[in-house]
């Protein structure tokens, strides 16, 4: 049966609406880990198990999230050609919430550790977090203005290409400094674990940009 474009127009915004509900609670997560490096930085366990705990609980929205895009979609069926990448945009997104989590376990474990990080490799990493949230927060708007035409997303997705740049570069940076430093062996590979987590959030975040360029020229 042949339906009128409407229709086909209707279930669009409605999968793109699951979408982006979908990367707001990655974002609300995302915007923790900042938050949780700050905790490092003030040596605040007590605070720093609490967000660990709200990361936890995020960690679960996001699913149910996912699975609701996932179910939209089954639901709006052979109607809308396209779903296929809008779960692919919806996974890539959702991997990011899985690396906020492993980011905040490892910080949790070495602060419960009492292993000695120099402050200044501390606030090096709150930079590298907020360098990588940044990379997301462009991706949120990159999904933001899908509805209004392929040029607006493109020119948004180019900056998180852009900001994801800057993660390479704050890493990289760091990493040298992390392996001329004197930290115990175990704080160490946490700290490498951390830092390569932040990036591939920032990866993730561009691969995500790439599939809603690609969604951009079917809206």
């Amino acid at each position: 049966m042949v339906l009128p474009a409407e229709t086909e127009e209707r279930v669009k915004r409605r999968a793109l609406s699951v979408c982006q509900e979908h990367l707001r609670k990655v974002l609300d997560l995302t915007r923790k880990v900042p938050q949780m490096i700050e905790c490092f930085i003030k040596n605040d366990k007590a605070r720093a198990k609490q967000i660990y705990n709200e990361i936890r609980m995020g960690e679960e929205d996001v699913d149910n999230a996912r699975r609701l895009v996932s179910r939209e979609l089954a639901e709006i069926g052979a109607i809308l050609l396209s779903r296929e990448d809008f779960l692919r945009f919806t996974n890539l997104a959702g991997e990011i919430a899985d690396f906020s989590e492993g980011i905040a376990f490892r910080i949790l474990e070495i602060m419960e550790h009492n292993w000695d990080v120099p402050t200044g490799i501390k606030k090096d990493l709150l930079k590298l977090s907020e360098a990588s949230l940044e990379t997301v927060l462009k991706l949120r708007e990159t999904m933001m203005v899908l509805a209004y035409g392929s040029e607006k997303a493109m020119e948004k997705a180019s900056e998180v290409e852009s900001a994801e740049r800057v993660v390479d570069e704050l890493y990289r940076t760091l990493e040298i400094k992390l392996l001329n430093s004197k930290l115990e062996i175990p704080a160490l590979i946490l700290l490498r674990d951390i830092l390569q987590l932040l990036e591939d959030s920032a990866d993730k975040a561009e691969d995500a940009a790439d599939a809603a360029r690609v969604l951009s020229f079917i809206m």
